[in-house]
């Protein structure tokens, strides 16, 4: 009958961090916490890109041409015809949308330099570096 041994606990690999490696660290962190900003600019983007669509929903079920709608610019409301309110509530919508999309291409390109430095680090130390990003 063969006895089960029990490994003591597993050694860390000794590996000597260069200042290149540590700059590559720093880079990923950065751009780690570069795109979360980026992403939570684009939920918040999308949600005023909502509420556009649902003020121009809204706006055509009316049915009175004559009645001037209070339109916010800066500070001040300014009131416009139904037709001119339509088409500033376009306008924001389209540069909203032209604004995540921008926003969009940077968070790809971020991640195609997150991919890179990872094959780059876990290639150096393997299992002694954690690059996930935590999912709470």
């Amino acid at each position: 009958m063969m006895a089960a041994t029990m490994k003591g606990p597993v050694a860390i690999e000794e590996v000597n961090v260069t200042f290149a490696d540590q700059q590559k660290i720093n880079k990923f962190a950065r751009n780690t916490s570069r795109m979360t900003e980026l992403k939570n600019e684009i939920e918040a983007k999308k949600k005023s890109l909502q509420n556009l669509q649902d003020a121009s929903d809204d706006l055509m079920m009316l049915d009175d041409d004559a009645l001037l709608i209070p339109y916010q610019i800066g500070d001040v409301f300014v009131s416009h015809t139904q037709e001119e309110t339509q088409e500033l509530l376009e306008a924001a919508k389209e540069t909203l949308e032209q604004e995540v999309k921008g926003l969009e291409d940077r968070v790809s390109a971020i991640q195609q330099v997150l991919g890179d430095l990872k094959v780059q680090l876990y290639a150096k130390f393997g299992n002694n570096i954690n690059l996930e990003a935590d999912e709470s």
